[in-house]
């Protein structure tokens, strides 16, 4: 069965992105490649995935459009966004607004037997908590305080809808995993 994950990293205070939207914070942790295997084991049950224009822009612009075929490959891509946004040359995506239980049906056809990866931000992500389409949350902690940025999951959800499933520590990292009710 298919499964729609938020896996992401926050900082200790709870933000995904700095107030500057940058995540230049985050790859400055030693993990020790801990979280980068993590990441490959993750991503290896991945079938499709779906993330903000925030964060497309983010990778867009401080990734080389190469690194989307090496980190991604042709895994179906769909970006919710209200503006027009380049396309990254190869890359399998689509761009998507409004609602998102019609695009999660598309994306549930395109992942097959693999999973949903929303990618961010938490924006997104909580609108598919808020439609009961997301199952579970992965979220690394990492040993960072920004003091204000893009929220980890700027939604009300409270203790009854939630069961920790999984604590790992990854470096200097806490994963912890969520199951969603």
């Amino acid at each position: 069965m298919t499964k729609t994950r938020y896996y992401t990293a926050t900082s200790l205070d709870g933000y995904i992105a700095d107030r500057d939207n940058s995540l230049t914070w985050l790859f400055e942790v030693e993990n020790g490649g801990e979280t980068d295997a993590d990441f490959g084991d993750f991503f290896s049950r991945i079938g499709a995935m779906c993330m903000g224009a925030t964060t497309y822009e983010w990778i867009m612009a401080n990734q080389p459009a190469e690194t989307w075929k090496s980190a991604y490959g042709d895994t179906p891509t769909w970006v919710f966004t209200h503006r027009d946004l380049p396309a990254v040359s190869g890359a399998n995506l689509r761009f998507v607004s409004g609602d998102v239980a019609p695009v999660h049906r598309e994306m549930v056809a395109a992942a097959g037997e693999k999973d949903i990866w929303v990618a961010g931000g938490g924006g997104l992500a909580g609108d598919f908590a808020a439609a009961s389409l997301l199952n579970e949350l992965i979220v690394s902690v990492a040993p960072v305080t920004l003091s204000t940025g893009a929220p980890l999951l700027p939604r009300r959800i409270l203790s009854d809808r939630l069961k920790l499933t999984g604590v790992e520590q990854m470096g200097q990292f806490a994963q912890l995993t969520y199951r969603l009710a």
